[in-house]
């Protein structure tokens, strides 16, 4: 029969806001540690596990761990709908499948707010109906053996869906229901204001409650009007009157956006803390603050936006109907033509809201009613943001993104239009991160491989990130740049002492990564080049740069602990470190040694200083090539732990016995390859046996490019229980074992290999081959979702071994 798919995912389309989601994930965590017939009726053995891909509470990758028990994902729009097309922004290519896998398939995606994003709503209800539209199985057993995607859209608005389930006559009679629903919001609308005016308008609207309220929040659709009614209620105060003002926008990383939270808690504006400010206390908002937070005001003043947005911003006073609010509505005049009727479509609907002595009636049983009135459903539709035209997703298109161990695809866009459409005003985004420990070597940009190094396992974190519009980001470069000019000097305190010192790093969004220097950024010509690479790029930030105010970015010099990142000394709670060391090797007890990349070098050539990324050990590793502290283990003791915790993840999944005997095949053999003299030599193995798990960095001369995968598969095709198996069950064997690092999709490198050239280029295209029947066979998600199965169970092995360490033990 029918069961509940064993990952909830919940989207919602705001990466400013804080993770309330994740606080009520964690309550029910606690429900299910209080009930074992509950926790014993969701298989669990320990707690229920949350992650979130977004906000203050990070990935803590604990969602990846085990694909057979249950898990709630939290995240944004682009951070879920980039992993499900399997090109996740921030993951590494070895791993976008394994994401992908977990994600596309047993999950039940809830997308909050879905009316704000109906390209992402509509590709999900494709995904949902893979096995209806060609995207998903091509043969009865894959999908019904394959759990599918499940989505549940939620909507204030109505748009998304006519026949959405809704409030019922019994339910209006709850007293709870009936006092949110009826709650008292007076709305007045003022007299249109040109937009040079518009802040100074609000700024007095809101000035007037600072007598009767404590809590007012004034929303603005531009930030610069946000930051202008900001320093307009501060400039009101003066000294004499004590007042709280925090702007809340976006472009902030999330460890402000955390902070910017608890300012929010610490004031009672977040519904339900039932705190009374002492003083008058104002929230100015942008979108940010419109959805995906439980903001609750006793009053509010806004400018006048879409339809759907005002519904919105109305939702975030007196949330729960303990008062009496006030709504003021200042409207600017609009210049834009299109933009123009919208508003007055807008206003036309606020003014058919019933109307007493105390404005109009705001309230959502009043909004309800507009709603549902026939005659004006024109009226709404004029009045709502049209829907962004967005691209069908095709199967060719899934499987060209799939090939992930392709840099390089000629059929394989950029995602962003699948998730939020084609928008014809949306401005390039740029994404800033600083960072002390920059992808530098002496002096200059890493080599194109010791970058691939780095972004993999370093690659920008969610919370360190700052997104904005490219062109303020190339403003403030230019702005800092010019500030840092006057460093240039010998003096060994400053820096830079000169004007090609490297001050940021273009990672990502262009053909090839480059540095920015002083001289690129004040040099027109050299700013205009740059100008055309900022679109969708990410950028890495020397740290002593600066230019943070509480999260924002600043023409001003930021103190360090404003800008200060990952793994050096900033308290952050991240489970990654970046390292500078002279050390030939070492990592402490409680972290794993994920890469080490040269980055100076002797005259005579040798390696005599590292940058060095760990990750913790309590976390999955982002990289084969990660090594904790753990003992030193043979490689039979190693793929017997693997095919144990495949037999366990395969009970619980419930597979039918020939496939979960396929899985366990696959996952006793997926190391054989690691038998070659090589790989042993090139690991440092001991002499008194064959080993799967060593101590040490491996000598990379020796190992001379060589795959253990690839190495695996004519080891794999020579034992006899594969051999024996039917065609269909061979070929998921053989490429579970090939795609066990994330590679094989579809090509994987021949270097280093035993087998003479031309059996080599065979086999890699029968690798190749293999690939594209099961991907036809299972789906682009299903077969992720196998290859998930046996990395998963092949990560719990090692993190066994780690966990019987006699250091990890010490360290307990």
């Amino acid at each position: 029969g029918a069961r509940l798919p064993r990952r909830l995912v919940y989207v919602v389309d705001r990466r400013a806001v804080v993770d309330q989601a994740t606080d009520v994930a964690g309550s029910l965590r606690e429900v299910v540690r209080c009930s074992p017939e509950l926790k014993a009726a969701l298989g669990l053995e320990q707690e229920l596990t949350i992650s979130t891909l977004r906000g203050q509470f990070l990935d803590n990758r604990e969602w990846l761990t085990d694909p057979s028990v249950p898990a709630i994902v939290i995240g944004t729009v682009d951070m879920v709908g980039s992993r499900l097309l399997f090109e996740g922004y921030g993951v590494s290519r070895r791993m976008r499948p394994y994401h992908a896998g977990m994600l596309g398939a047993d999950t039940l995606v809830v997308l909050d707010e879905a009316h704000l994003v109906p390209p992402f709503e509509h590709l999900l209800r494709t995904i949902a109906r893979a096995a209806d539209n060609g995207l998903g199985p091509r043969d009865g057993i894959g999908a019904d053996l394959v759990p599918g995607l499940q989505l549940l859209s939620l909507s204030a608005t109505g748009r998304s869906d006519p026949n959405a389930l809704s409030l019922q006559p019994a339910d209006w009679q709850h007293p709870v229901v009936a006092r949110r629903l009826d709650a008292i919001k007076s709305l007045f609308i003022r007299d249109d204001v040109e937009p040079a005016r518009l802040a100074e308008q609000l700024a007095d609207e809101a000035w007037a409650f600072s007598e009767s309220s404590k809590r007012c929040i004034v929303f603005c659709d531009r930030r610069e009007d946000a930051r202008k009614v900001a320093e307009g209620l501060t400039k009101r105060a003066g000294k004499a009157t004590p007042i709280d003002v925090e702007l809340f926008v976006g472009g902030r990383r999330v460890w402000e956006r955390s902070e910017a939270a608890e300012w929010l808690r610490a004031r009672g504006f977040l519904a339900g803390t039932q705190i009374i400010p002492d003083k008058p206390t104002f929230v100015i908002a942008t979108s940010a603050g419109e959805v995906g937070v439980d903001l609750d005001a006793d009053h509010m003043v806004c400018d006048l936006v879409s339809w759907e947005r005002m519904v919105q911003r109305l939702g975030r006073v007196n949330r729960r109907g303990d008062g009496a609010a006030r709504v003021i509505v200042v409207p600017a005049i609009a210049e834009d033509e299109a933009l123009a009727g919208r508003l007055a479509s807008t206003k036309e609907l606020l003014q058919a809201l019933p109307r007493g002595d105390e404005g109009y009636d705001a309230s959502p049983a009043a909004l309800v009613s507009l709603r549902r009135d026939d005659s004006r459903r024109e009226l709404v539709a004029r009045a709502t943001t049209p829907e962004p035209l967005h691209p069908a997703l095709t199967r060719p298109l899934l499987e060209a993104w799939s090939m992930t161990s392709l840099d390089e695809h000629t059929g394989r866009p950029e995602v962003a239009p699948w998730l939020r459409g084609w928008i014809a005003d949306d401005a390039p985004q740029t994404t800033l991160l600083w960072r002390e420990i920059m992808p530098i070597g002496d002096g200059t940009l890493l080599g194109p491989s010791e970058l691939e190094a780095y972004c993999d396992v370093a690659g920008p974190q969610l919370a360190e990130q700052l997104e904005t519009e490219s062109w303020r980001a190339l403003s403030w470069l230019v702005s800092r740049a010019e500030a840092l000019s006057e460093n240039n000097t010998d003096d060994p305190d400053c820096w830079p002492r000169r004007n090609d010192e490297i001050l940021a790093v273009i990672i990502a969004g262009t053909k090839a990564a480059r540095t920015i220097t002083q001289r690129d950024l004040i040099d027109k010509q050299r700013r205009s080049d740059l100008e055309n690479q900022l679109g969708g790029a990410t950028v890495i930030v020397d740290a002593r740069v600066g230019g943070l105010n509480r999260g924002l970015l600043s023409d001003e010099h930021a103190s360090a602990t404003d800008v200060t990142t990952i793994g050096e000394g900033s308290g952050r709670a991240l489970p990654l470190r970046l390292r500078r060391t002279r050390e030939s090797d070492g990592t402490e007890v409680g972290w794993r040694q994920e890469a080490r990349i040269a980055t100076k070098h002797s005259d005579a050539g040798d390696e005599i200083e590292w940058l060095v990324i760990d990750t913790l050990v309590s976390v999955p590793a982002e990289s084969e090539e990660g090594r904790a502290v753990g003992r030193e283990q043979k490689l039979d003791e190693h793929q017997e732990w693997v095919e144990r915790a495949a037999r366990r993840i395969a009970s619980r999944l419930g597979l039918p016995p020939r496939y979960a005997d396929v899985l366990a095949l696959a996952s006793r053999l997926h190391d054989e390859g690691k038998r070659a003299k090589r790989w042993q030599q090139a690991f440092h193995a001991k002499s008194d046996g064959v080993y799967g798990k060593t101590h040490g960095r491996p000598n990379l001369q020796i190992l001379a490019g060589y795959r253990h995968e690839l190495g695996s598969l004519p080891r794999a095709e020579a034992d006899r229980r594969v051999q024996g198996l039917d065609d269909d069950l061979r070929d998921l064997c053989l490429h579970l074992i090939a795609a066990h690092h994330g590679h094989a999709r579809p090509v994987i490198r021949v270097d280093g290999a035993e087998e003479p050239p031309s059996k080599l280029e065979m086999r890699a295209r029968e690798i190749a081959l293999r690939f594209t029947r099961l991907e036809k066979q299972w789906g682009p998600w299903g077969l992720a979702w196998w290859e998930t199965l046996l990395r998963s169970a092949d990560q719990q092995a090692s993190r066994e071994n780690d966990a019987n360490s006699p250091r990890s033990e010490l360290d307990g």
